[in-house]
């Protein structure tokens, strides 16, 4: 058995060109062994832990659904919104919501602090996501591209 403590793990901190998104996570089941590339699944493992942390006034990712993915969140700390299909909701510390397959979101931090929470996703092989706001999808069968109708960069619309 392997035990970790997120102390030990490095943050992963990146931000989009035009600066709209940003995050840093922890990749609790990486430090754990999670080898996320593998089509063995006890490599892979059967679901994925991040703790993830939004800057005040930005937002994660584009708005997106999953073709199979499920995605459990739990907020550990601070302020924002979650944005689904049906409009945006505000969230806090103690909110916990998933999104199943098929379900666009997306995650903001309120203005004035960063929103911190843990999330839990399955990441089946070859999924895909799909952008509504920019028509694009995002396919990673045999790797990961960026699609209309032909490759894009992955903030191409969305800035």
């Amino acid at each position: 058995m392997k035990i970790v403590n997120l102390r030990d793990i490095p943050a992963q901190e990146w931000t989009s060109p035009k600066g709209n998104y940003s995050g840093s996570f922890q990749g609790l089941s990486i430090a754990l062994g999670r080898e996320p590339d593998s089509t063995d699944l006890r490599k892979r493992h059967p679901f994925d832990v991040e703790l993830t942390r939004i800057p005040a006034g930005k937002k994660l990712c584009p708005f997106h659904s999953h073709s199979a993915q499920w995605e459990f969140y739990h907020v550990t700390g601070g302020s924002g919104y979650v944005r689904s299909d049906e409009g945006e909701n505000a969230i806090s510390t103690g909110d916990t919501f998933v999104f199943e397959p098929g379900q666009p979101h997306q995650i903001r931090a309120a203005d004035d602090e960063d929103l911190v929470f843990m999330v839990i996703a399955d990441n089946p092989i070859g999924e895909s996501c799909h952008y509504p706001d920019s028509g694009k999808w995002l396919v990673r069968s045999p790797e990961r591209a960026i699609i209309r109708s032909e490759s894009l960069d992955y903030f191409d619309g969305e800035e």
